[in-house]
């Protein structure tokens, strides 16, 4: 049997998503090593879906035994879980200019879209193992569920609150950031999910373009930014 590493793609186009022990002078060798399963994982997952995951196939690339594993983990899907939330706390972190920022929310938008792209097009390979999965495994499509709706809830309250200011027009929000949301989902796994990947930049242009029209009119679209001031 071939080796877990023969088909993958060349380190400098591997995920930039990475599990990094603490950082004291000693880190502990369990924290070594539960972040090393963490990266074997999302290197395996760049080029075999997740039903094809093993622990002898995440494990062969480290430098430690099937016990290691359980030691960290219950299972694959606790790990796949693991990986979800170590890519939902990197997406939150691209996302807060609009979400959180003061001042013109259209060049908020357009800023945090870029930062979305440029994080969803190294990790394309991962969230179309996942979202893949979703669809035929129940715990990971429950964990798959959560993770939108995380970002359901929080663009949510954004709408909300510059619909209060006057920023973005009257609508119920909630069926409109869903499917905003799940455009994104969609369009980036398709653009980014398989090799060879699609170039980010216009893939960027036409959702910026999609949610700027959407939310706060297609007057804006050509330069990304606005007149409006959210306080």
């Amino acid at each position: 049997m071939s080796k877990i590493g023969s088909s993958r793609p060349p380190r400098s186009q591997r995920a930039r998503l990475r599990a990094r022990s603490q950082p004291e002078l000693k880190t502990r060798k369990s924290e070594r090593t539960r972040a090393a399963i963490l990266n074997a994982a999302l290197d395996f997952l760049w080029s075999h879906p997740f039903h094809e995951m093993t622990v002898n196939s995440v494990m062969a690339s480290t430098e430690a035994g099937r016990s290691a594993f359980y030691a960290h983990f219950k299972d694959l899907h606790e790990l796949m879980e693991t990986l979800l939330k170590m890519l939902q706390d990197e997406i939150f972190a691209v996302v807060e200019p609009w979400l959180e920022g003061s001042g013109d929310p259209v060049a908020l938008l357009d800023e945090t879209l870029t930062g979305l792209i440029q994080v969803c097009y190294q990790q394309g390979p991962f969230l179309r193992a996942i979202s893949d999965a979703a669809t035929t495994d129940d715990r990971l499509g429950k964990a798959w569920q959560q993770f939108l709706g995380r970002f359901d809830d929080v663009g949510y309250g954004r709408i909300v609150a510059d619909q209060e200011q006057g920023l973005i027009p009257d609508f119920d929000p909630r069926p409109v950031i869903i499917a905003l949301n799940r455009l994104n989902a969609y369009t980036i796994i398709k653009a980014f999910g398989q090799h060879p990947r699609r170039q980010p930049k216009p893939v960027g242009e036409a959702l910026a373009r999609i949610w700027i029209s959407t939310l706060y009119g297609p007057a804006f679209v050509a330069t990304g930014s606005s007149t409006l001031v959210r306080k």
